[in-house]
């Protein structure tokens, strides 16, 4: 299905995709925002080099509900489980490094940039680090949205051991096609997964003490050595072993090799297109490319611009 087919889509968005973002849209009203952001980005990465994994991750998950809001950095209310402590947010981090950003923003330009804006360019200026150049446009305009819930998190984000007709159900609803889905699982390439998500596949995949047969022997072998229980909730190991801070497209090799950590992962080989996809997503140029247009799509969904929404003074509570 077409990405313009469904760009108004208002049973799933809520609101038009992409409203009125557009280039440097604080060019006017504060035109240092986002060099701040890049500057401050730059020094947290510089400190923790994981600091991409976890940034773009919470960028996905805040885009997957409500739309790009930063709604995923509001706090819980006495009254309120906002999606942060939704169970597939409970290993989300570099909240304070948001937290850390705004605070400078707002002492250049108080009330002028959403912290959905900054979650969006910190995600991507954090990834670029490497390279010494954006890796991909974001448009800015977005607005920050004041609802927060944590159910909605746990039925929007699509989970590890989807397969892949789930998965392109997740996908379809916000608007984004298989292409997309199989692009930006590629962001798999830096980061970590803890054990609880896919030691099934070591331990249990078919409810009879057996291993996932679609999972390379020797890589399942190793995964047993760092999870040794199917109740480790705890242990982390590295999506791309040996270059779990590199971004590359080194992904989609281990895919080939049947080395997905995730059933979601493994789950792209099970459909020739997108197993083909997958396949052209070998050449480096072609996954930069097409992961910078799927990351700007993703940027779009269900943004609030204009009067929608508000300028939070605090990205972690609304505004008094």
């Amino acid at each position: 299905m077409k990405i313009g087919i469904l760009l108004c889509f208002a049973l799933f968005l809520g609101v038009c995709q992409g409203g009125r973002l557009r280039n440097n849209f604080y060019r006017n009203s504060c035109p240092q925002a986002e060099n701040i952001i890049k500057s401050q980005t730059q020094q947290h990465v510089s400190a923790n080099p994981n600091l991409p994994a976890k940034l773009i991750r919470m960028h996905f998950h805040d885009c997957f509900v409500r739309g790009c809001d930063a709604s995923v950095l509001l706090n819980s209310t006495a009254n309120n489980t906002a999606e942060r402590d939704a169970i597939p947010n409970l290993s989300l981090a570099g909240f304070d490094v948001i937290d850390a950003i705004k605070s400078e923003v707002e002492a250049k330009c108080p009330n002028i940039v959403s912290c959905a804006d900054i979650l969006a360019l910190a995600a991507r200026d954090a990834v670029s680090f490497q390279f010494n150049k954006p890796m991909w446009q974001v448009l800015t305009g977005r607005r920050d949205g004041t609802v927060s819930i944590s159910s909605e998190a746990l039925a929007n984000i699509p989970a590890p051991f989807f397969n892949l007709t789930q998965l392109r159900q997740s996908f379809d609803r916000k608007g984004l096609g298989l292409k997309d889905l199989v692009v930006l699982s590629g962001a798999h390439t830096i980061g970590v997964g803890h054990c609880n998500l896919f030691s099934n596949r070591l331990y249990n995949y078919t409810g009879k003490g057996d291993q996932d047969p679609s999972l390379d022997d020797s890589y399942a072998a190793f995964l047993k050595t760092k999870c040794q229980s199917l109740s480790d909730t705890t242990t982390t190991v590295e999506m791309d072993p040996g270059s779990s801070t590199n971004f590359d497209n080194h992904y989609y090799t281990n895919l080939r090799q049947k080395r997905g950590l995730f059933q979601s992962d493994a789950a792209l080989l099970t459909l020739r297109a997108s197993a083909n996809m997958a396949l052209e997503l070998l050449d480096s140029a072609e996954f930069f490319t097409e992961f910078g247009q799927s990351m700007k799509r993703m940027g779009n969904i269900g943004v609030l611009t204009g009067s929608a929404g508000e300028i939070r003074n605090k990205c972690s509570v609304v505004n008094s």
